[in-house]
């Protein structure tokens, strides 16, 4: 929500300050400090309590022989209790913090704490500012023998799931605190800078380029993406209007050709996804292909990373299409828990299935059948839960597979017009928002008229192969279902999914 600032008349200004000093004095806040942890179900220290961040301004300097990350992060947030003491989520080297101005003390605790006391507690629904120094070499900082910061041959990027912010910004890091962000990044000239959003401004001085990007909707924290290197950046826009840029590393070798291949379909495949899920939710799209040797992808909010080896077996344009639906489903429409991972990657697969269809590729349907033929009821495919898989098996190929194979029986129990009518509604009702399966269980019982707790029971939360006519049509047998033409391409992004 966006306050405007009313300048008080001189009346009003007169009762302003007619209130007894003892409203707003900040000696009879006490407050206690916030919780280190939002308290999720498979991450329980990630997140802090007792605020809410509104706005990131992340003012860094990198240089890429070295490593050397120098920031200074000013974070806008508002209170939501009385606070001695509140933590952010971080992990390099901290020299100063101040709060609304004043010095504060800081210490750091567990594997990525940082504890800030300020001059004087802050009450309850105040706005406040914190601005935090640090330097490091994000690279060198394991948390758990991992570092979510790789070094390029002439940069480095960050992009992973579901932490990445601890690695170079200090941070509310969970999905339920989303924010805006402007992020600016100067880098030695002949070097560039990629984040989320649009590029707004870029300037040179003594031998250092700067560059501005900003993203104006809320953005969860392990959405921020960073990637500084040399990119052969191309642009376009949707027939909407809406900026497309996409970035390439040119020593890419063999894959260079099959990923920009792929990720020049990003105009085309987003007017497709508006069909399916609504109107497109942010600024600007786009995708980045680093020199990472990796094979996952990652939906960072308007510009989905690509590890170079997603391309190892050629052109692929369906983890294009997974990537993109999710900035309708995960990244507009965020889970509230990592528990709920189906709302993000059931419907960014199923949107494969989908575009499969279209393409005349297989159907939905074939696919459905096909997935559901492979794996016999003893298959541990079955034991794993897509309403909550575990962290464990959080991004296991069943949370991908399994979860589509519930949006066809969803799609076959309801008629395609009641379907895709929830498909687009649900982003658009929760625009920006967080949800949880149960949410969207509700939300699909109001839209159809029909209850559905058990049917999706059936398919999200036993550990049991569902009955082929649970709920929908009859699946095909097993064993007797051609492989679809898509199989082996959408098969192809379970290896980049796995990496998460």
């Amino acid at each position: 929500m966006r306050h405007r600032l009313l300048v008080p008349g001189a009346a009003a200004l007169s009762l302003m300050l007619a209130i007894p000093a003892s409203a707003a004095s900040p000696a009879d806040v006490h407050g206690t400090p916030g919780a280190p942890g939002v308290g999720d179900s498979y991450y329980p220290d990630s997140g802090n309590g007792g605020y809410h961040v509104s706005h990131y301004d992340l003012r860094l300097k990198y240089q890429p022989k070295t490593d050397l990350l120098e920031g200074t992060a000013t974070l806008l947030a508002r209170t939501t209790q009385d606070l001695s003491r509140f933590n952010l989520d971080f992990g390099l080297k901290v020299s100063d913090i101040r709060v609304n101005g004043k010095k504060a003390t800081f210490a750091t605790s567990g594997k990525h704490e940082l504890e800030v006391t300020p001059a004087a507690p802050l009450a309850k629904g105040k706005d406040i500012s914190v601005v935090v120094r640090y330097a490091g070499k994000p690279s060198e900082l394991k948390i758990d023998g991992f570092t979510a910061w790789a070094r390029t041959p002439d940069g480095g990027v960050v992009a992973q799931e579901p932490d990445s912010a601890v690695w170079w910004f200090p941070s509310n890091d969970h999905p339920t605190d989303k924010a805006t962000f402007d992020i600016s990044v100067a880098v030695p000239d002949g070097t560039q800078a990629l984040s989320n959003g649009v590029l707004a401004s870029q300037s040179s001085k003594l031998g250092w380029t700067r560059y501005n990007w900003r993203s104006d909707k809320p953005q969860a924290t392990y959405l921020t993406t960073l990637a500084i290197g040399k990119f052969d950046i191309t642009t376009d826009t949707t027939a909407d209007g809406l900026p497309v840029i996409n970035a390439v590393s040119p020593d890419l070798g063999a894959n260079l050709g099959s990923a920009r291949a792929s990720i020049e379909r990003t105009t085309e495949v987003t007017e497709w996804l508006e069909g399916v899920f609504g109107p497109y939710p942010f600024n600007s799209v786009g995708g980045y292909v680093p020199n990472v040797p990796a094979h996952y992808a990652l939906e960072t909010q308007t510009r989905p990373f690509y590890g170079k080896q997603a391309f190892d077996k050629g052109t692929n344009v369906s983890v294009v299409v997974h990537e993109l639906a999710h900035q309708w489903y995960g990244d507009s429409v965020s889970l509230k828990d990592w528990k709920d991972i189906w709302l993000n990657e059931g419907f960014a697969s199923y949107s494969q299935w989908l575009w499969s269809e279209k393409e005349g590729e297989g159907t939905a349907q074939q696919l459905a059948d096909y997935v559901y033929a492979q794996h016999p009821a003893d298959d541990a495919f079955w034991t794993v839960k897509p309403g909550d898989p575990g962290a464990d098996k959080q991004f296991d190929s069943a949370v991908y597979d399994r979860g589509a194979l519930a949006l066809q029986a969803l799609r076959n129990k309801l008629g395609d017009k009641v379907f895709f009518d929830i498909l687009k509604s649900w982003p658009t009702e929760h625009r920006y928002g967080n949800a949880a399966v149960g949410d969207f269980v509700k939300f699909a019982e109001r839209k159809s008229g029909q209850p559905l707790a058990g049917f999706f029971d059936t398919w999200l939360y036993q550990p049991t192969k569902p009955a082929a006519g649970a709920g929908a049509r009859a699946f095909a047998a097993q064993g007797l279902v051609a492989q679809p033409k898509s199989w082996k391409q959408i098969a192809a992004t379970h290896d980049v999914h796995d990496g998460h």
